[in-house]
């Protein structure tokens, strides 16, 4: 991601001081002492060891972040390319006759009878086709095979497989899966955990970097040096792009851990102990006494009176159960999930863009009344941005433009990783013919940090490492081979001096 100047300041390691003119001081003549800066004197200390960091992070993550990025954009151009290749199977001929859903999901049934219904779509718009979900003898783990359905004819438009709760169909799938795992399965999540934990602090550390450069007026903070070439023209496309996304890296970043491995764990576990968990509609079924004495409270909403345990074996049928969800409340595209032993149909709103409509309810198969009902506005208000920040990290928060926007992050991640290894080439010394590239920041960065601002930092390294657990391992490796490879060139130097 970044491979920053090592220099400090606005002019090029090469540039050569400028000629004195007539009536500049001499030499010898005294200046004012310059005024006590401790905060650059404090960044003047910390910055070679931030410098150093982003060195490493840049050149080792950054082939890591560059995956990332390359299949992230991928993704997140693949849900109007879903729309275009399984139009025949999403869209249905317009027509002012509708189906039964009932019908419509025993035409599923009719055409897979080895299948168990999961869950239903109903069509939400007039040339929408109904999803039936149905899960088969040999469905791998989160894929379930969906069959398209015509709303107005309930004739079969077509079926594919489909993946999770955001009905991804074989190509988002796909696309989705080489971004999370590369195809790999487990294993390979853990590129995916790795590039998210170092992604926040390389954009950070660049964005130090890059604020901290001194320069003659602030439009050189926020673009490209105008007639700037060679490797500050790099450096300045570098660091003004990193500038403007940096704020969407480190949202990506955090969103990615929140469903990663081990740091999405820990994420979870304080999630848990702050009260934050998701809360999940109760769907399970009541029984005599207890269901009669909540019945009143949810009259109206169809079906016969009468308590749900004394109507074991009875069921109102979906379409009943979608009215009375409907009754309830939640309106647009809803999913709905049939009854199994002991249960209710559970209806919920899968609006996943903002606002969101996420409310669900319990419907009582045997009566029509609503059993429990949960509205997001009632959600803890960490489980509310977990799941806008993970719907925004997959694109649908905000629909088209969140797709765009996240391929524009992905797009400024490519080139701000590209333009950082140039610049770690053009660094190269330049007189030796050999095969050779820039190197880092001199080590021992850390002595001249002063002791009250190490401390707190190697504090907070610690607890962060321990958090994002493979941020730490790989932050420890850097430090042991920074250690290993200094101590070889040490040994090298002196067999060099002792054989001299």
């Amino acid at each position: 991601m970044a491979i920053d100047d090592p220099v400090q300041g606005a002019d090029s390691p090469r540039t050569k001081a400028p000629a004195k003119k007539p009536g500049d001081k001499k030499a010898g003549d005294k200046k004012p002492p310059a005024p006590a800066n401790t905060t650059t004197t404090t960044w003047g200390a910390v910055r070679p060891l931030v410098l150093r960091l982003h060195f490493y992070a840049g050149l080792l993550i950054a082939p890591l972040l560059l995956i990332a990025a390359t299949t992230g954009l991928l993704y997140s151009l693949s849900y109007q390319a879903e729309k275009i290749v399984y139009r025949q199977e999403l869209r249905s001929p317009d027509s002012d006759r509708t189906a039964m859903l009932t019908d419509q999901v025993e035409a599923a049934r009719a055409e897979h009878p080895d299948g168990k219904v999961t869950a239903v779509w109903p069509s939400s718009e007039d040339e929408e086709s109904t999803r039936v979900l149905m899960t088969m003898p040999d469905s791998e783990e989160s894929k379930s095979l969906a069959v398209f359905v015509d709303p107005h004819t309930a004739q079969i438009r077509g079926e594919l497989d489909s993946y999770g709760t955001s009905g991804a169909l074989p190509l988002r799938t796909w696309l989705s899966e080489l971004h999370r795992h590369l195809h790999l399965g487990e294993p390979g999540r853990i590129y995916s955990e790795l590039a998210a934990s170092w992604l926040w602090v390389v954009a950070l550390g660049g964005l130090l970097l890059w604020i901290g450069r001194r320069r003659t007026s602030k439009r050189a903070l926020l673009r490209p040096e105008p007639g700037a070439t060679g490797r500050r023209r790099t450096l300045t496309r570098h660091g003004s792009l990193g500038l403007w996304a940096a704020t969407g890296f480190v949202l990506l970043s955090a969103t990615g851990l929140t469903w990663s491995t081990y740091a999405g764990a820990n994420i979870g576990a304080v999630q848990d102990q702050l009260g934050g968990a998701t809360p999940v509609v109760s769907a399970t079924l009541k029984s005599g006494e207890d269901a009669a004495a909540g019945a009143g409270a949810h009259e109206g909403h169809g079906g016969d009176s009468g308590a749900g345990g004394d109507h074991e074996g009875m069921d109102i049928g979906i379409d009943n159960a979608l009215t009375a969800a409907r009754q309830a409340g939640l309106d647009g595209p809803v999913v709905v999930k049939p009854p199994a032993d002991g249960t209710a149909y559970v209806v919920a709103q899968r609006d996943n863009q903002f606002p969101v409509r996420l409310d669900s309810v319990a419907v009582d198969p045997g009566t029509g009344l609503i059993l429990d009902e949960l509205r997001f506005a009632d959600y803890p208000l960490p489980a509310q941005l977990t799941r806008i920040g993970i719907d925004a990290h997959m694109g649908l928060t905000f629909g088209v433009v969140n797709q765009l926007l996240l391929a524009a992050l992905a797009l400024s991640l490519i080139l701000i990783i590209v333009w950082g290894y140039r610049m770690w080439w053009q660094r190269r010394p330049t007189q030796d013919r050999k095969l050779s590239a820039g190197k880092p920041m001199a080590r021992g960065a850390w002595r001249k940090v002063p002791l009250s601002v190490l401390l707190p930092l190697i504090a907070v390294a610690a607890l962060v490492g321990w958090f994002v657990p493979l941020l730490g391992i790989t932050l420890v490796a850097f430090l042991v081979l920074d250690v290993v490879l200094g101590a070889v060139t040490r040994a090298r130097a002196r067999a060099a001096k002792a054989g001299t």
